[in-house]
């Protein structure tokens, strides 16, 4: 994986006053230079897109050579640094400002993938390295208060350094609390990587031949693309499936059928009490997978009626990112028991949080916990001005406006290519699931995703993959993208997918 500058207490450049903008329709540059008016859907093969200017300047690198450096990775460092380098020519990345990173020979890019959604209002935003500085003078913490009160509406809050922590965290709390052990997530969930968050994540890539993760129970995930049942009202976003949907208004068929998979679950493979129940409102690793509109609300009703809490893992649908709200799971019209949350409360800065209720948290005092640097005062200047700033830029709103138009765009897309088998998400959390042809969904095959991945970035775009076999293109850019940026990027994909169908 590509490195990411995240920087609100990062590298050196000047960036007050400096801004990247762009405004007009989408162009495209012929090979010769000249620069053209065109369609974003219809242009000629020998075209490519022409990126939005931006008026910001990074520093020259002066470090050692990309050669050097991947000696250094390929002798000195974990192989699994090699493993997690996404592309067949790595990217070094030297500054980002923004939504905009520069490797180290000056080449710009379009970040969409933001560290896997950690920065959330921009690279080396100005306001943010402000308050990170001034976080590191803190002598009485008075940034922890007002973070607390910023947005812990359910009352209490513990402070970690990532999204992993907090959720081990919150499976320790949910057992003590309830007396009970046994805990439920989604297949293809990701909670972390830690020995007890790994029971929780429920896909084989990020699972080793190791005990791990001691009573963690996956159930089946209601995927009304890819799973056995799915209709075209089912989602809470501005795209729907391509299936078929025969379901009486107000009623959702899928729906009911995998709550009664959950159904089974709880009477074959736990107990009849259990401790808790784990689900990302929108996947994040999985591909942006969405649910049925009800389902997280009669999942919730079960898991209570069983003694166990309800938690919300925030770490990469929070705030703000799903447009519509700043809590993912306030789109599915529910209040959990537990909140975790990372990645963008810290815009790259290493931050988490779980938040509870009195009652929960009372349960915690039992014994002695601590986190070292769990909360430490340029943490909490950072995510305290992170906060201030998708406020006062009015950053939710943006990745709905934003968000919505790139999905409709996106949509038109999947009807155009035979390959793009379901675009769907919110705000600016959006997945592309790639398939070999529609009827069948199929997942596309490894080396095609790479062929279109490495393509995408040869024309100045940075976005990730994910899903179970690898087939979801997911986009989650700093929540400061601006519409011509989402066009721009609309022509990338559209002619990396037009070169691909070409070839094939």
């Amino acid at each position: 994986m590509y490195k990411v500058i995240s920087c609100l207490t990062g590298r050196r450049a000047a960036v007050s006053g400096q801004s990247c903008s762009w405004s007009g329709s989408a162009k495209f540059h012929l090979a010769g230079g000249a620069s053209s008016q065109k369609s974003a859907f219809k242009q000629p093969t020998e075209d490519l897109p022409e990126m939005p200017p931006c008026n910001f300047r990074p520093e020259q690198y002066k470090g050692m050579s990309k050669e050097r450096m991947m000696e250094i990775r390929k002798r000195n460092c974990s192989p699994m640094t090699m493993k997690v380098t996404y592309y067949k020519k790595p990217v070094f990345i030297h500054q980002g400002y923004m939504q905009w990173l520069w490797d180290v020979d000056g080449t710009r890019y379009l970040d969409l993938f933001a560290g896997v959604a950690t920065v959330s209002v921009g690279h080396c935003h100005p306001y943010g390295r402000r308050k990170a500085a001034a976080g590191q003078t803190v002598a009485h913490h008075q940034h922890l208060p007002s973070l607390l009160l910023s947005r812990s509406s359910q009352g209490v809050i513990y402070l970690t350094n990532s999204g992993s922590e907090a959720n081990d965290l919150a499976m320790l709390m949910a057992r003590l609390y309830t007396g009970n052990f046994d805990i439920i997530t989604f297949r293809g969930s990701y909670h972390g990587g830690s020995p007890q968050t790994m029971g929780l994540t429920s896909n084989a890539a990020y699972k080793y031949p190791v005990a791990n993760g001691l009573g963690c129970t996956n159930t089946m995930c209601p995927d009304v693309f890819r799973g056995p049942w799915g209709g075209s009202h089912c989602r809470d976003s501005p795209v729907q499936t391509i299936r078929d949907c025969g379901c009486a208004p107000g009623h959702c068929m899928a729906n009911d059928r995998y709550i009664e998979q959950l159904k089974e679950t709880l009477v074959t493979s736990v107990p009849n009490r259990i401790a808790a129940f784990f689900g990302e409102p929108i996947q994040g690793v999985g591909g942006a997978v969405q649910y049925p509109k009800n389902f997280l609300q009669d999942a919730y009703k079960l898991i209570r009626e069983r003694g166990g809490i309800c938690i919300a893992d925030e770490v990469q649908t929070g705030f703000g990112r799903t447009g519509n709200h700043f809590w993912g799971f306030e789109g599915h019209d529910v209040l959990p028991d537990m909140v975790t949350m990372a990645k963008g409360i810290g815009n790259g800065f290493p931050m988490g949080a779980v938040v509870t209720t009195p009652e929960i948290a009372a349960s915690f005092s039992k014994g002695v916990h601590f986190n070292t640097f769990g909360g430490n005062p340029v943490a909490c200047a950072v995510a305290s001005s992170v906060l201030d700033t998708i406020r006062e830029d009015g950053t939710q709103r943006n990745s709905l406006e934003v968000g919505t138009h790139l999905m409709t765009e996106l949509a038109k897309l999947r009807d155009k290519y035979e390959i793009i088998g379901d675009v769907r998400g919110k705000g600016l959390q959006i997945g592309v699931e790639m398939v070999k042809d529609k009827a069948s969904r199929e997942p596309l095959p490894a080396d095609a995703m790479n062929e279109i991945f490495e393509d995408v970035k040869d024309m100045g775009v940075l976005i990730g993959k994910g899903g179970l076999y690898g087939q979801t293109f997911r986009i989650k850019p700093p929540m400061c993208i601006t519409r011509d940026d989402a066009d721009f990027f609309l022509a990338v994909f559209d002619k990396s997918l037009h070169n691909y169908m070409e070839k094939r």
